[in-house]
């Protein structure tokens, strides 16, 4: 059984549909990248997953159950967790105490066990240094670095990534997608929207690219990015590669 099954989705806001009959499985283990353009729909279909939004049409089934039949959504997403573009941090309270929040409020986790986990996941991430660090002190890297550190503070089954870097200065992209990698190494299922093509091709164990709703292909980085078949697979490669 797939941890993750997409049959058929599909999304719209208003007028505009925006997913069209998505189908495709995710593995355990497994480190699916989402790729294409702008408007795509790639992040959309994650915050689906998230259950930020719901589906119009279709099924996302997670760990054997249906997602839109879930009565508890905390519990839910604290086994699949979301790290975000913008790192949604709260400003006025330290990595520490940024890492331990949902571990008390939502698994209920004494303080003592909840800094100890925090602590770990912050070392875990190379900022060991900043616990007592507030946001407005750190660097975009340092503060995805922080976002990803609360997520796996939850203990995820599966972590989902939209842009992770896309709001980063390129010279701290680097540090972001290390930690991601080395979560990659450790057997997380993670699902990730990207646009560093470098990472989609060293680190996926599947790509998936998704153009106007659809997903035109799918296969491994070595399938897409050597041996593409889909037409708009290629053009879209050969703009972002030459573009790198």
């Amino acid at each position: 059984m797939s941890l993750i099954s997409i049959r058929n989705v599909s999304k719209s806001f208003d007028k505009l549909e925006v997913l069209k009959g998505i189908s495709f499985d995710v593995e355990e283990g497994e480190v699916v990248c989402l790729i294409g353009p702008s408007g795509s729909g790639k992040s959309t279909l994650l915050r689906c997953i998230n259950m930020l939004e719901t589906i119009d049409d279709g099924e996302i089934e997670v760990m054997g159950e249906n997602i839109h039949h879930l009565r508890d959504i905390n519990h839910y997403r604290q086994r699949v967790g979301m790290v975000f573009q913008q790192f949604n941090l709260f400003n006025n309270m330290n990595t520490l105490d940024n890492c331990m929040l949902a571990q008390l409020k939502v698994l209920k986790r004494n303080k003592e066990e909840a800094k100890r986990i925090a602590i770990e996941n912050l070392n875990k991430v190379g900022l060991g240094d900043f616990i007592y660090a507030l946001p407005s002190t750190l660097s975009g890297g340092q503060k995805q670095r922080v976002a990803i550190a609360r997520a796996l503070c939850m203990d995820p089954e599966i972590l989902l990534f939209d842009e992770p870097t896309s709001a980063l200065d390129p010279e701290m992209v680097g540090e972001v997608l290390n930690v991601m990698k080395q979560l990659a190494k450790a057997g997380l299922t993670m699902m990730v929207v990207t646009h560093e093509m470098g990472f989609a091709k060293d680190v996926a164990s599947k790509v998936v690219f998704m153009d106007d709703g659809v997903v035109c292909e799918e296969g491994t980085p070595e399938e897409i990015f050597n041996h593409p078949k889909s037409d708009r697979t290629k053009t879209f490669l050969s703009r972002v590669i030459n573009r790198n």
